[in-house]
């Protein structure tokens, strides 16, 4: 009897651009890996998700890397960043600093699955505040908020946390968030209910910048 091989679910997308959008070459290279049966799933966050053979995970990452797509681990991780769609253009609302903050956060290990997002402008298309941390460019500053949340009888927005920060600072500033939280964090604990337990003074005190 062939033993089957485990299958693990990777979470992919077209990384930080104009939009969420994928070319035909990349849909093409996504369903090498797909059988006729197999499903696409598409999540609210931007991302898709397929399931690979466990043996095959570094090829298969390796295969839809070298057409542009990325990739990152599912489960209690920090998802990579949702944001708007740039439409006043890259430098106008910081797409070079949500592609740094995406690259330096997304698939960090956390005590449960985390939400990012981040809007460059106040419109808030990448819906920052009803997110687990959210991120607003505001002119020449970004403002952080965190602890929103946007399902159940109990959703609420976020807390602005600090404001007016250059790239260097928000990048620090979550970074550090993001540490506190996987240390003091306790299994699953939603990061909305850490933030309830722990207090955002203390964790503004331990935030340093």
């Amino acid at each position: 009897m062939q033993e089957t091989q485990k299958k693990v679910k990777m979470a992919i997308n077209g990384g930080i651009t104009f939009g969420a959008k994928l070319n035909a070459k990349q849909l093409v290279t996504i369903t090498e890996y797909m059988n006729d049966e197999d499903e696409l799933e598409l999540t609210t966050f931007q991302q898709l998700y397929i399931e690979v053979q466990e043996s095959k995970v570094e090829e298969v990452e390796a295969k839809l890397r070298e057409v542009g797509l990325s990739c990152y681990p599912v489960g209690n991780y920090v998802k990579s960043l949702r944001t708007c769609n740039f439409c006043k253009g890259s430098e106008e609302e910081g797409m070079p600093a949500a592609i740094e903050l995406n690259n330096r956060i997304a698939g960090k290990p956390v005590p449960f699955t985390l939400r990012p997002a981040y809007t460059g402008c106040p419109v808030g298309c990448g819906e920052p505040l009803v997110n687990d941390i959210g991120v607003m460019k505001i002119k020449e500053g970004y403002h952080l908020y965190l602890g929103g949340k946007a399902k159940g009888k109990d959703a609420h927005v976020g807390t602005l946390f600090m404001e007016n920060l250059t790239p260097e600072m928000l990048y620090k500033a979550v970074e550090n968030i993001l540490d506190i939280y996987a240390e003091y964090g306790k299994k699953r604990e939603p990061f909305f209910k850490f933030l309830n337990r722990f207090g955002l003074e203390n964790l503004r005190n331990l935030v340093a910048l």
